[in-house]
């Protein structure tokens, strides 16, 4: 974190569900002159998933250079001919596995690679929570994803760009396209009225491995008058809940949405053993009812907001590569509190310390458990020997793939 600095001057475009994201996703691929770098936990070989294949090969089609990073576990149901078009194509597709394959299976259950970024051209970039699959459509029906992505115009550009080229190990690139940058920013670009502020974080297992949790809570510190989280996956540590519970003894409203119609039942359980404690230190539980949320959001006063595709849960927070954008702009985050606030008046519902209170002594003991369980896991995990680093990530290029195995579609 301490890497990167704020940037000032960025234009932004806050993306609510497939709808909007895909179309400004394939616009900007289909308008590439130089490359494309995109990285995504999950890549699905269904309606969407084809879309974006059609819309890089046409790319590499044109002469543009493009890499794509995808997660071993999270997209390992890609078949051969699906891989095999791209990589014909000359399309440079790099597979994250930090443990390799067990039996022909990928069991990188716990480190993935959770982050959805994209960058083109070193011009526009993309980052937040939306993977390449049809769940993020409502025609996928009652079970698609409520999420959010935004599209930045400037200076925070470069930062995306030198990051995901450090990934793939190819940084002459990224100093090419910030160049080509600083060729393009407008004129005033450097004073604070003249856009956005944006900080852009990377959660890793070496150097930041507490850098988003870390901007989560300096937000929760500096908020005032109301706090809004929306959060898939939601099961903080101690910290965090501090600064929650002292966020609301300064006078600050705080408005937590989690998921009450979740795509995974353990989800909503892990959740609901914190409502005891939650409500009773005065923040507002609220359940997104109209479909599975899996957004990773949040918005702090008038000027404070953040997307991207880390929730608030051990494996994120301390298991996970994941990328949020932090924004410091008035418009943005007033039109993030917008849509969240739609969505608190007409599609979720409160939870209340009666229903809570309900429970019994044998449920409080069991919450107890599973709390320190979970909040503990991580530690237990990272005891699992991984690859060298520069392992972690496989290139295929040019030669047929293994069709990687069929697991469980993951809710990342």
């Amino acid at each position: 974190m301490s890497e990167r600095q704020w940037t000032q001057g960025n234009e932004l475009t806050l993306l609510e569900n497939g709808e909007a994201f895909f179309p400004a996703v394939f616009e900007a691929i289909e308008a590439a002159r130089d490359y494309v770098m995109l990285e995504t936990f999950i890549w699905f070989d269904d309606e969407v998933g084809r879309a974006l294949r059609t819309a890089l090969i046409d790319a590499a089609g044109r002469g543009v250079k493009v890499d794509i990073t995808v997660d071993g576990y999270g997209s390992a149901e890609l078949g051969r001919d699906f891989v095999d078009g791209l990589t014909d194509a000359g399309v440079r597709l790099h597979v994250f596995a930090p443990l390799p394959p067990m039996l022909g299976y990928q069991i990188n259950l716990f480190r993935r690679l959770h982050r959805k970024l994209v960058v083109v051209d070193g011009e526009v970039a993309f980052v937040g929570g939306i993977n390449y699959s049809g769940e993020h459509l409502r025609s996928f029906g009652a079970k698609s994803k409520q999420d959010y992505a935004v599209k930045i115009r400037g200076p925070a550009v470069a930062d995306i760009d030198r990051f995901c080229c450090d990934a793939i190990g190819d940084a002459p690139k990224g100093r090419r396209s910030l160049r080509g940058l600083l060729r393009r920013l407008p004129r005033g670009w450097n004073r604070p009225e003249a856009g956005a502020q944006v900080l852009f974080v990377a959660r890793d297992d070496h150097n930041h491995r507490s850098a988003i949790e870390a901007m989560y809570r300096l937000g929760l510190r500096k908020a005032r008058r109301d706090i809004i989280l929306l959060n898939a996956y939601f099961f903080p540590g101690y910290r965090f809940l501090r600064a929650m519970r002292q966020a609301v003894e300064r006078g600050a409203r705080v408005r937590l949405i989690l998921q009450g119609e979740p795509d995974k039942d353990y989800v909503k359980f892990a959740g609901s053993t914190l409502y005891d404690y939650l409500l009773k230190i005065g923040v507002e539980v609220w359940e997104y009812m109209e479909r599975p949320a899996h957004a990773k959001v949040a918005v702090m006063d008038d000027e404070w907001a953040t997307v991207g595709s880390s929730n608030l849960d051990p494996f994120s927070l301390s298991l996970n590569l994941e990328a949020n954008v932090f924004v410091q702009d008035a418009a943005f985050a007033g039109e993030l509190r917008g849509r969240l606030e739609h969505l608190l008046e007409h599609h979720c519902r409160r939870v209340t310390r009666e229903e809570v209170k309900r429970r019994g002594p044998l449920w409080h003991l069991w919450r107890w458990l599973a709390y320190h369980l979970l909040r503990h896991f991580p530690r237990l995990a990272q005891l699992v020997p991984l690859r060298n680093e520069r392992e972690q990530v496989t290139r295929v290029v040019g030669t047929p793939a293994e069709t990687p195995p069929q697991n469980e579609a993951n809710a990342g």
